[in-house]
């Protein structure tokens, strides 16, 4: 195939995207640590991701709608972006009541764009296309989240908690830059009343039990986060807290090269095997990953294996849903299927 899919608003989208989370990933790398010194603890956390996701899931549902009603996305994805860097904001907070108005109100701003700009990036592209142009994405933003807790590594020890927070507002500028500069949107208008529910009820069947599979699957998933405090609390009683400490940081940029080296490779080979069969493997390293967790593996090498099992299924489920939606969903219901997606 030729490369006519990779247009410069799809390198502005890639681009965006890594920047975006390079900006994100050097704040969650160090977010458990930041975490404790204002009172968190591990079960905090957890509270935190759970309710910034569900409000990062209302948001996309509406954003994605509203995107599908106005016949325009570029903007509420710009808004997006612009309020998703507000986690810098990190570095001014003295609780972890503060980390979670931050924490929620940046993943609204990640859920408004995240549908908005996968229905944008469908508009642009051939169906044949829509394999390699995810897997493009996701390397692209996968990239960014190497970048980023390696910035992180880098300067633990030199500045603070609040000054690495401070830093991740230079790559959240850099994004929405690329976003309104090099990216242009194909603008639709529909015919007719549309209304929310009128969106939902004409997805179609296909859809819907896809939406479930993906539902199931997510019932199970949670922040990757936790990975980074799950291998801190393994190794620490052999290794000791700093070194566990930069250990866990190292690991979790190992798990996202894994990501970013395997998502592009996963669109190409879903055009020759299949999006479902691809999706299904993802979904079943999955499993494999976090049955390895509980057994608690206390030497390195191991926690590099399921570190190496994390980032492969990520990168499988995160490429091959937004392509298969993209199969799946008619041009005037995309905004709204990503939202439901």
């Amino acid at each position: 195939m030729k490369n006519n899919w990779l247009t410069k608003s799809i390198i502005g989208i890639g681009l965006t995207s890594l920047f975006s989370d390079m900006g994100h990933e050097m704040t969650t790398a160090i977010l458990p640590m930041f975490l404790a010194t204002v009172g968190g603890t591990a079960a905090t956390l957890g509270f935190i991701e759970g309710v910034a996701d569900a409000s990062s899931s209302i948001i996309k549902l509406w954003m994605g709608y509203h995107s599908d009603k106005i016949g325009k996305r570029k903007a509420i994805a710009v808004i997006g972006y612009i309020i998703t860097a507000l986690k810098g904001f990190f570095a001014f907070t003295t609780n972890w009541y503060q980390v979670l108005g931050i924490r929620v109100a940046a993943w609204m701003g990640r859920g408004a764009r995240g549908p908005v700009r996968d229905a944008l990036m469908v508009d642009l592209l051939e169906p044949a296309y829509y394999g390699r142009a995810f897997g493009f994405h996701t390397a692209m933003d996968t990239i960014g989240a190497i970048i980023g807790p390696a910035i992180a590594f880098a300067l633990i020890g030199l500045l603070s908690y609040r000054q690495i927070f401070l830093i991740s507002f230079i790559p959240g500028f850099l994004s929405v830059a690329c976003f309104v500069f090099l990216v242009k949107e194909r603008r639709k208008k529909h015919d007719g009343e549309v209304t929310f529910w009128k969106n939902i009820k004409e997805l179609p069947l296909n859809f819907k039990l896809f939406v479930l599979s993906a539902g199931i699957f997510g019932f199970g998933n949670f922040a990757h986060t936790l990975l980074i405090l799950r291998a801190i609390e393994i190794l620490t009683p052999e290794y000791g807290k700093v070194v566990a400490n930069s250990t866990a940081i190292g690991l979790y940029t190992l798990h996202n090269i894994f990501y970013a080296g395997f998502a592009y490779p996963a669109g190409i080979l879903s055009e020759r095997h299949g999006k479902r069969t691809m999706l299904g493997i993802g979904y079943l390293l999955f499993a494999l990953m976090y049955l390895g967790f509980i057994f608690e593996p206390s030497k390195p090498w191991a926690l590099i294996i399921l570190f190496f099992l994390a980032g492969i299924y990520i990168a499988l489920v995160d490429s091959m849903e937004r392509a298969l939606a993209g199969d799946l969903l008619p041009s005037h219901l995309r905004g709204t299927g990503y939202g439901v997606l």
